[in-house]
């Protein structure tokens, strides 16, 4: 079909133009990505501001790269152990930039730098800070309030702050009733076992995305191989008064008929006592690698 207007013909010389842009830019990225597997780390990352004017309308569709690139970052972190996760923040910072309605980017990406090593990067003021910027770019969503909640509880341990931040969220549409009782329970008691418990279950059966629930349920295993291990530990005690001498297996303490049976955690490993006497998970058990979650060793 002959193309009758100069807009036509300029639109047939732009469109190509912008695609082999987009494609340049796609090069330059893809030539500085095996550096995300260097023992030095050493990326050069443009800036976002800078990467969103370049990409125009595209810029939706680069955000989509960075956040995968984010997730392959902390994936091999984790695979490999790597407590090093400087890079997450610039990643996260282009990928919401480029992106600021990209909800997932915020949800996931605080819970990445939040969390303590080796599963996070160890910085909930980062893990902060991205979640108020998904609050000022999408200041209706309630969830980023949960968020931002779960890292003043959990991982700043600043409870006024997570209090704060459940009972905002609680005003927000369609925010469900608990987040105004959490609110309640965290400015009453601070931290506890209770709230914590009751914090994380309600996020198990109110999340719908199975990633989160999954992390919600490892949270709730381990909380409740906290409180077995504690149980253990005074059966032990018992133990000692009458032997004196500290139990080295849960055999001993059935032996002497304190237990009914070998106890397991919710994985079904057997827990064990290690060198200071006091109760731990297996090392068998895959709850083991994540019990540096809570201070208190399990």
């Amino acid at each position: 079909m002959k193309l009758r207007s100069p807009i036509a013909r300029l639109l047939l010389l732009a469109l190509p133009a912008g695609f082999v842009a987009l494609w340049q830019l796609q090069l330059r990225i893809d030539a500085r990505r095996a550096e995300l597997h260097q023992d030095r780390d050493e990326l050069a990352l443009s800036s976002g501001k800078l990467l969103k004017a370049m990409s125009l309308e595209y810029a939706p569709l680069m955000a989509d790269v960075y956040w995968t690139r984010a997730v392959q970052y902390y994936g091999d972190k984790r695979a490999h152990e790597d407590p090093n996760f400087d890079l997450l923040w610039p990643l996260l910072d282009i990928t919401t930039t480029l992106d600021p309605q990209l909800l997932v980017a915020y949800r996931f990406g605080s819970t990445f730098l939040s969390e303590p090593p080796a599963r996070g990067a160890g910085r909930p003021d980062l893990g902060v800070r991205l979640v108020e910027r998904g609050i000022q770019a999408n200041p209706e969503y309630w969830r980023l309030y949960e968020d931002l909640g779960f890292i003043y509880y959990f991982d700043a341990k600043d409870y006024g702050k997570a209090s704060e931040a459940f009972l905002e969220g609680s005003k927000k549409p369609h925010a469900l009733v608990w987040m105004k009782v959490l609110a309640a329970k965290v400015a009453e008691q601070g931290e506890s076992r209770e709230t914590s418990v009751f914090l994380w279950n309600e996020l198990y059966n109110s999340a719908t995305d199975p990633q989160i629930k999954k992390n919600a349920l490892m949270h709730l295993q381990l909380l409740r191989a906290q409180t077995d291990c504690e149980h253990l530990d005074a059966i032990a005690d018992e133990y000692e008064k009458r032997m004196r001498r500290r139990a080295r297996n849960v055999r001993e303490l059935i032996g002497e008929g304190l237990l009914p049976g070998a106890p397991v955690d919710p994985l079904g490993h057997v827990y064990v006592f290690g060198a200071d006497g006091k109760a731990q998970l297996n090392p068998a058990s895959p709850l083991y690698k994540e019990k540096s979650i809570y201070a208190k060793p399990l």
